[in-house]
């Protein structure tokens, strides 16, 4: 096992920076970089982002310096490399989820302002929140857990108007498919292929919208949901933290700034 850094050479917001990788495993990465102060901001799905000035400090506290083409080597071969378009940030690498279905499925959870590859797409949902900020939850009777609203994809039908559907099939909120804000996406890959995904249609989309006024009334047209409520930011972390999506959501909508 080796903690790997390449030399400082990219470019960005008037900084060079280095690339910081583990070999064998995501754990090990995470510890040592909380043992020499690295901010978990400057994460991105596989790698850690070093600017120059810490560089020096890194190596000296065990990283091991190595050129920029073999630690790409390195990483590809530990099969911890997240594919995602520049500009996406990746968030985290869940593995083994096993779903209601009997499938399973290793899911990167990926932040992003851009809508996903729309034929790539099996599925979306939404975070809703009201005027006030808290979110509309759904209790999902197949998978036994709270949840934002969403669901698979129908056939002729956009993303967009996927989450639509999902929203108000679930919820009763209308909302507009223009008022959707994407905030990321979950890309499937690995274990059993099948039920929920099929190799390259793997992405379920992330968008986030809000309705006005304040907790309006929730109902639901649907039998798959048995219960459906307005949270606070407090109180969906309590229901939903142990949940494969959440390190996404704590990302892009925790208050402190995730």
């Amino acid at each position: 096992m080796a903690i790997l850094i390449d030399p400082p050479r990219p470019e960005a917001h008037g900084r060079r920076w280095s690339h910081l990788v583990s070999d064998t495993s995501l754990d090990e990465l995470h510890r040592f970089a909380r043992s020499v102060g690295i901010p978990e901001r400057g994460f991105e799905g596989d790698h850690y982002d070093i600017p120059e000035e810490r560089y020096a400090s890194v190596v000296a506290a065990g990283a091991r310096p190595t050129p920029a083409r073999e630690l790409l080597r390195a990483l590809q071969a530990s099969g911890l490399r997240m594919q995602k378009r520049r500009g996406d940030k990746g968030v985290a690498r869940v593995r083994g989820i096993q779903f209601a279905d009997g499938t399973t499925a290793d899911v990167d959870l990926i932040r992003s302002d851009r809508e996903a590859d729309e034929p790539r797409v099996f599925a979306a949902m939404a975070f809703v929140q009201d005027d006030i900020g808290d979110f509309a939850v759904v209790f999902s009777v197949r998978r036994g857990q709270w949840g934002s609203p969403g669901g698979w994809r129908e056939p002729g039908e956009s993303v967009r108007e996927n989450a639509v559907r999902e929203i108000r099939e679930e919820t009763g909120l209308v909302v507009a498919g223009d008022a959707l804000r994407p905030r990321g996406y979950e890309r499937f890959h690995g274990r059993s292929a099948g039920g929920l995904w099929q190799e390259g249609r793997d992405l379920l989309q992330v968008f986030q919208v809000r309705v006005p006024g304040r907790r309006p009334d929730l109902t639901s047209a649907l039998d798959d949901t048995s219960d459906r409520r307005w949270m606070t930011w407090a109180e969906l972390e309590r229901e939903c933290s142990d949940q494969f999506w959440w390190a996404l959501a704590a990302a892009v909508l925790s208050p402190r700034g995730g």
